[in-house]
């Protein structure tokens, strides 16, 4: 049974997210918007990622180096300006769509397994994950135009 392995590929994804989400506001602090926004859905996800680590134990959590390609390949490093915070905001997009992805997967797996207190913590998570995708898409569809348009 592979279980475990999607617990542990939704925990580190929910972990490596809120990561992303605190370099990005600190990176761009001087945006108070991006700032405080960052600060609550980093807040949101490591919350999350402490609600699944009860079923980690239940199903023998199996760890593995896969949850971290994307964000080894995704801020790295932040940058600096107008575009870099677009580029940031894209890569958080990404990875917060890994999240929801894992997730939905995790969570096929629990009703099947008839767990309902798990599938109870996907949906939170998946709930969640949306506001934090709705945001990020809001944030880079506003910042898009003059970013694009206007020279810094």
């Amino acid at each position: 049974m592979h279980f475990g392995k999607y617990i542990f590929m939704v925990e580190r994804t929910e972990a490596d997210l809120a990561k992303a989400f605190k370099k990005v506001a600190e990176a761009h602090g001087k945006e108070v918007d991006v700032f405080q926004t960052c600060q609550m859905l980093a807040k949101w996800s490591e919350e999350l990622e402490e609600q699944l680590k009860p079923f980690s134990k239940k199903y023998k959590e199996e760890k593995d180096k896969e949850p971290d390609r994307l964000t080894q390949t995704l801020l790295k490093d932040t940058r600096a300006g107008g575009m870099a915070l677009l580029r940031n905001l894209h890569d958080l997009y990404l990875i917060a769509t890994e999240v929801q992805v894992c997730c939905t997967i995790l969570k096929q797996g629990s009703v099947a397994l008839r767990d309902k207190e798990l599938s109870e913590v996907c949906e939170k998570i998946e709930g969640k994950t949306h506001r934090q995708l709705s945001w990020l898409m809001t944030r880079m569809k506003s910042g898009a135009p003059q970013t694009l348009i206007v020279s810094e």
